[in-house]
């Protein structure tokens, strides 16, 4: 099934074209999203939110772009607005802790585990990603689709909305971040 073929079957509601569309996608929408928010079981939540997005705004879909395209850029919002949520409920936990109504965190970043990283690398891996979750969101949502989801500097423009150039600005000071970040852990 071509790209059209696709299109035009989810606009006719047809259910093979959705099946196929989740299978064709659903790793690498899993993969992105689980780069961006860290956590398997979020990265499903959000996995689950870009179908149903798609199937539901299919008919807002206007082929200036790939669809892929499209999807990565569902699904990197998706996963961005759930991480900004969970920020807004860990500074309203902290706040409840100040004036003393609750002893617990209401949000703790849980141990991540990658799909694409073996055992005798995780430690690395998690060192890694612990510091990608530190970056600004435009340069971890760069970082995150070029190195994780292997994209090309135009298909991330394409996705983010911007330019080449600025992209290729964003993966700079993301590697110069995460260096300084990961030299400072170490001297920890």
């Amino acid at each position: 099934m071509n790209e059209q073929e696709l299109i035009l079957g989810l606009r006719n509601g047809d259910e093979t074209a959705f099946k196929y569309l989740v299978d064709t996608y659903q790793d690498r929408v899993f993969n992105t999203a689980i780069g961006i928010v860290q956590n398997a079981e979020d990265a499903e939540d959000v996995a689950q939110e870009v179908f149903i997005q798609v199937y539901r705004s299919i008919h807002h879909f206007k082929g200036e772009s790939k669809l892929s395209t499209w999807l990565y850029r569902i699904t990197t919002t998706r996963a961005l607005d759930l991480l900004r949520s969970r920020k807004s409920k860990k500074r309203f936990g902290f706040m409840q802790r100040l004036t003393g109504e609750d002893n617990e965190p209401l949000y703790e970043l849980a141990d991540f585990n990658h799909p694409g990283v073996t055992l005798d690398r995780k430690e690395n891996a998690a060192k890694l990603f612990k510091a990608i979750a530190q970056l600004p969101e435009n340069q971890k949502t760069a970082f995150t689709l070029h190195k994780l989801e292997d994209l090309s500097y135009q298909e991330i423009s394409q996705v983010m909305r911007t330019s080449v150039p600025a992209v290729e600005s964003l993966m700079h000071r993301a590697k110069q971040n995460l260096r300084k970040i990961l030299e400072n852990k170490r001297d920890e």
